[in-house]
């Protein structure tokens, strides 16, 4: 391993200014990712910045019903947070489905939301990676591809995001907090938070160098909604999603659907939300056709390789069975 300084800043702005003067410097806080990656060679950092002395640990319930997550949060206390199962069951789901206990005790809120792919040529130095090295190339491609994307992706890159937490917020219409490296504070829709690969797969969110995630805030659920995480997996537990979906579902007095958000894992570079299905469900009947027909358009535009295009199908599958169980319609 690389020899490395260990730096703790005392505020934000000492951070910032830090990353900003050492190119190889990377910001520290749960280190569950970060660590393994330096194990493997495939991040080398000169400096890690430790932030979390000042990173908020705090769950903050508004009176309206929403909640500040701080950046600093531990995935287990949030998945354990009362009002956060009581509001929002589907976030603690998430989060109790992804990694090991100890694991969740470590996790940072913020650290989930930056982890890198967990594809396998990712984490090969000995093998082309566009995201690792840009203009190497995809070994994934022709390689091993079963477990990677096959929505949103590129000919540069089919890399999944491992996060399951993240698929929560995104159904949850999550903004996530950032504090620029000039020290303006920003919210960011999660929808517009991560970049698709195109060209660029290297460049994975909007956060540039010297910005800080502060925090993530939820608005309000809707009033009535019912909500659901639902993961597939090789086995039972401590397994990344081959398939996930987080749904949030209101219905009217009708039995209409009178308002449906999807979000998907497993299946794409960032966290899918899957507004075409979403848009072809509000006020229709949630009946297994017409779920059905709206997951098939979701995937139109779905660009599966050979060893996963199992994916559409489960995926199509796994949307119609949890819209369904939700819309109070026997499977």
């Amino acid at each position: 391993m690389k020899p490395f300084t260990y730096q703790r800043p005392a505020d934000p702005a000492d951070a910032a200014e830090l990353l900003l003067a050492q190119p190889d410097a990377v910001v520290l806080a749960g280190g569950t990712n970060l660590v393994d990656l330096m194990k493997l060679g495939v991040l080398q950092p000169g400096s890690l910045v430790d932030v979390s002395g000042f990173t908020s640990d705090r769950i903050e319930h508004r009176a309206d019903g929403g909640v500040l997550i701080g950046a600093g949060v531990r995935n287990a206390d949030l998945a354990g947070d009362l009002g956060v199962r009581q509001r929002f069951p589907v976030l603690a789901e998430a989060l109790l489905a992804g990694a090991s206990g100890q694991l969740r005790s470590m996790a940072t809120t913020g650290g989930n939301l930056l982890q890198r792919t967990r594809c396998a040529y990712f984490q090969d130095v000995s093998k082309p990676c566009n995201k690792r090295e840009p203009g190497s190339g995809c070994a994934a491609i022709t390689g091993q591809h079963r477990d990677l994307g096959v929505i949103g992706t590129s000919d540069k890159c089919v890399a999944t995001h491992p996060s399951d937490m993240a698929v929560a917020l995104a159904a949850l219409d999550a903004v996530v907090h950032l504090r620029r490296a000039d020290g303006e504070q920003v919210g960011v829709p999660l929808s517009e938070f991560y970049l698709a690969p195109g060209d660029t797969p290297e460049r994975e969110t909007i956060v540039d160098r010297g910005d800080l995630v502060t925090g993530v805030e939820l608005p309000p659920a809707p009033a009535g909604a019912r909500m659901r995480y639902h993961k597939v997996r090789d086995r039972a537990s401590f397994a990344f999603a081959v398939v996930s979906v987080a749904a949030v579902v209101v219905r009217a007095a009708d039995g209409t659907l009178a308002d449906v958000r999807i979000a998907l894992g497993g299946v794409a570079p960032m966290p899918w939300r899957a507004r075409v299905a979403e848009a072809a469900l509000r006020g229709q009947r949630p009946e297994p056709a017409v779920l059905r027909a709206a997951a098939q358009a979701e995937f139109a535009a779905a660009r599966p390789l050979p060893d996963n295009a199992f994916k559409v199908d489960l995926a199509i599958d796994l949307i119609t069975a949890t819209i369904a169980d939700l819309g109070g319609l026997p499977r």
